[in-house]
């Protein structure tokens, strides 16, 4: 049987407390393997239909969204050869 990369799962660094003003603690290890520091800003995301958070660090976000928008145009390309091509198929089909 193939071992799944535990990676692609995620890791569990241990428990948090939320605190009595909303405030939560993240594990030393896990902001260490992060490299999470002080002033660090984390976008906030609910996941698993309500039943957990997801942190993101804005600037992992702003470099997913920055390689996302510099394949926009590869993306537009292919989706356009593809219609073309579709297009191409429908059009020979009429013609039998």
């Amino acid at each position: 049987m193939e071992q799944r990369d535990m990676r692609a799962i995620g890791r569990c660094f241990g428990t948090a407390v939320l605190g009595p003003r909303g405030q939560l603690v993240i594990p030393a290890e896990a902001r260490k393997e992060l490299g999470v520091d002080t002033g660090n800003k984390l976008l906030v995301f609910g996941h698993f239909s309500g039943w957990g958070l997801v942190l993101v660090k804005v600037e992992a976000a702003e470099e997913l969204l920055n390689v996302m928008s510099n394949r926009l145009d590869e993306f537009a390309k292919l989706v356009k050869e593809n219609k073309t091509a579709d297009a191409g198929i429908e059009g020979e089909g009429k013609r039998s």
